[in-house]
């Protein structure tokens, strides 16, 4: 049996351009091309695109993924590996879900919260040695600071901001409307407004680069599944990077 790239994509939750991508870079080659051109794939092309789409979770660029699938293991031992990954995210998450919900039932029955339990499963620190790289280690320890003196409330409120910009930046891009319009500018400086509030980064830094630091975030999104995933995909991803773009060359 073989489906059509128009399938694959639908059944993914990817893109026919981001399959079509991935034949261009060798990383999923269709199983067979139609004489009118459209690509099919076969069940051995859906179990390496589901090991793609799992490394590309993991934070694994282009170049990586495709040097680790070109490795001699079997599909077996991989997702194995894969699904090891998977069971320890399930428990991060029912943790999370465990610390919401006991603090869901103590709000509403009026009992005192217990710190030490509030935030089991939340882990900001897992970027650390990231954004000392990037950013230096002051960085780091200003926005960790700033993160750490928040109480429940507030950061519940800037988790909740930054889901709604997320969503709003997928509506956007998928709805089709010009980067550089009134809409998705208002959705950059929003952005900005976000990425200037968090102290030790280049756009809440006094004098920072702010400019250099939207056009390189931008390209950050697209070049990084990790983020590209946050805004609907790569072309999602593309969206805001090009809205980032027309907003830095706007207004800064």
């Amino acid at each position: 049996m073989e489906w059509s790239i128009q399938q694959i994509a639908k059944l993914a939750g990817t893109t026919s351009r981001t399959l079509r991508h991935y034949d261009d870079i060798g990383l999923l080659v269709p199983t067979s091309v139609g004489h009118n051109g459209y690509r099919h794939y076969d069940q051995a092309a859906l179990v390496r695109l589901q090991r793609i789409l799992l490394l590309r979770d993991l934070g694994l660029g282009l170049p990586q993924i495709a040097d680790v699938l070109s490795r001699e293991t079997s599909e077996e031992s991989a997702l194995e590996g894969h699904l090891a990954w998977l069971r320890q995210e399930q428990d991060r998450l029912a943790r999370q879900i465990g610390s919401v919900e006991s603090t869901i039932r103590a709000l509403k029955g009026g009992e005192g919260l217990m710190a030490e339990n509030m935030f089991d499963g939340f882990d900001h620190t897992q970027y650390q040695d990231e954004v000392e790289q990037r950013w230096g280690k002051r960085a780091y320890a200003d926005s960790d600071r700033w993160w750490r003196g928040m109480d429940a409330a507030e950061k519940a409120a800037w988790k909740s901001r930054v889901e709604l910009l997320g969503k709003d930046w997928v509506s956007a891009a998928e709805r089709g409307i010009d980067p550089a319009g009134d809409e998705a500018q208002a959705l950059a400086q929003r952005h900005v407004d976000w990425l200037t509030g968090i102290p030790g980064t280049p756009a809440g830094a006094p004098g920072g680069d702010l400019k250099g630091y939207l056009l390189g975030l931008g390209e950050m999104y697209v070049a990084d599944p990790r983020f590209a995933q946050n805004y609907g995909g790569q072309d999602g991803a593309e969206f805001v990077r090009d809205a980032l773009r027309a907003y830095a060359a706007a207004n800064l």
